[in-house]
């Protein structure tokens, strides 16, 4: 039990690293399986194939997006320390030259 707890929070802080990476990989399965679905109806055009696969795979990345969004947020409000978050964007001396 407590391996697969920690090949969750592996998976969970990859995902929170990489989100796009993330979003960019679910379009891409998504819009494939879609192909791959519709193209086992051969009652449909090629073109309405087409247009199907690309609305499923908008509607996997909006819902990959929401995601996306919902672990930032609930990482943001379970994040133990705010000031580390944005640290390393930061530069070190607070007083810079321009």
């Amino acid at each position: 039990m407590a391996e697969s707890k920690t090949s969750f929070e592996s998976a969970r802080r990859w995902v929170v690293d990489h989100k796009l990476r993330t979003v960019g990989c679910l379009w891409l399965s998504g819009i494939t399986g879609s192909i791959a679905y519709n193209w086992s109806r051969p009652t449909m055009k090629t073109s309405v194939r087409l247009i199907h696969a690309r609305l499923h795979a908008q509607a996997l990345t909006l819902a990959a997006l929401v995601g996306a969004a919902a672990v930032e947020y609930f990482d943001h409000k379970n994040s133990p320390t705010e000031d580390d978050t944005y640290a390393k964007f930061t530069p070190s001396n607070s007083s810079h030259k321009n």
